[in-house]
């Protein structure tokens, strides 16, 4: 399961007076004009011109890209208190931005900026602790800066947050919390969220169970590609898990997921069109569907396929490969097919 770094802010600070001018002319696609506004009123001294300078060199609009010239001007801004400057700078040395990586300096200014309520820098900050990136791992201080930024609304906070309570990761395991983060960063449409929260309906982990939740989040979290989500829809729709079954429906999130790799959509969808269950039967397409798997190591794809060969179901019969399909199958403990293999 994953967490997330944010990508730098892509704003420009707003200020009053001659330097406000800077951030209309950028709005206006006016770089020419903005840059050299800026460049005065950075030289100057002004923290928010010193940001939106930092700014045009890191992005490169209108100017030629410098990394190295933004993390000057992040610096300047930082150092006199601008938290948007000193989450970019963060940034650039957590990532090694165009500038040297550096853990310890991306450590010192996510902190800065999480302090004055940086919610991007509170989550990043946050992972720097819980995965011991560069520094001493703290799950306490992950949960703490987790938290900030999930109060705040910061979406990939809130689904880190949930997985934290989700899987004992260092802290009291708490299903119900997990699941109302879940929610909330699933609501921003967080795929991964909508995916786990899918599964704490489906399975009543700790919640109640709910078959129409678990379907309303796995269809979320599938119409963005998520090829666990497509599968376990399927596996709804396929096995009248709580819901009206539908074999159409069926096969057309096995072949999602299938598409992206998943073994168990490719075996299921293969077996669709083995047995004609639902769509038109297609013994060619089955043949294709099983070997992808079986090719995975998916143990009862190696076992559906042998038994292709062992027959001449649907393609030339061949002892020889069936015993081998077999054997992959038998090896990795699917019972079945070591019967077979003893005959």
């Amino acid at each position: 399961m994953k967490k997330f770094i944010p990508v730098g802010l892509l704003i420009l600070c707003s200020f009053s007076s001659y330097a406000s001018q800077c951030k209309t002319d950028y709005e206006q696609k006016n770089y020419e004009k903005a840059f050299i506004e800026c460049k005065q009123e950075a030289e100057q001294g002004h923290s928010s011109a010193q940001y939106n300078l930092a700014f045009m060199y890191d992005d490169g609009e209108g100017i030629e890209q410098d990394k190295v010239k933004a993390a000057y001007w992040y610096t300047k801004a930082a150092e006199q208190g601008e938290a948007n400057a000193q989450y970019n700078l963060a940034l650039m040395y957590d990532k090694g931005d165009g500038i040297e990586q550096d853990k310890q300096k991306a450590l010192y200014w996510y902190t800065k900026a999480a302090e004055q309520g940086e919610a991007n820098a509170q989550n990043n900050l946050a992972l720097m602790y819980d995965e011991g990136d560069g520094m001493e791992q703290d799950k306490q201080k992950a949960l703490y800066w987790y938290t900030k930024a999930a109060e705040q609304g910061e979406a990939n906070a809130q689904y880190n947050l949930a997985l934290m309570y989700d899987e004992d990761d260092g802290i009291e395991p708490n299903k119900l919390k997990a699941a109302f983060w879940y929610e909330k960063s699933a609501e921003q449409g967080n795929v991964d969220a909508q995916y786990n929260l899918g599964v704490l309906y489906d399975e009543g982990d700790g919640i109640a169970q709910d078959k129409q939740k678990a379907t309303y989040w796995y269809t979320k979290a599938a119409e963005q590609g998520e090829a666990n989500a497509q599968f376990n829809l399927a596996l709804m729709y396929d096995e009248d898990e709580g819901i009206e079954p539908n074999k159409l429906k069926a096969a057309f999130w096995y072949e999602k997921s299938a598409e992206q790799g998943h073994s168990g959509a490719q075996n299921n969808l293969a077996s669709m069109y083995d047995d004609g269950e639902g769509i038109k039967q297609d013994k060619q397409k089955a043949i294709y569907w099983y070997t992808k798997a079986a090719e995975q190591d998916n143990s009862t794809a190696q076992y559906n396929l042998a038994l292709k060969y062992d027959e001449g179901d649907g393609i030339k019969q061949n002892k020889s490969l069936a015993k081998k399909y077999f054997k992959q199958s038998c090896d990795q403990g699917f019972v079945e097919a070591c019967n077979k293999l003893k005959k």
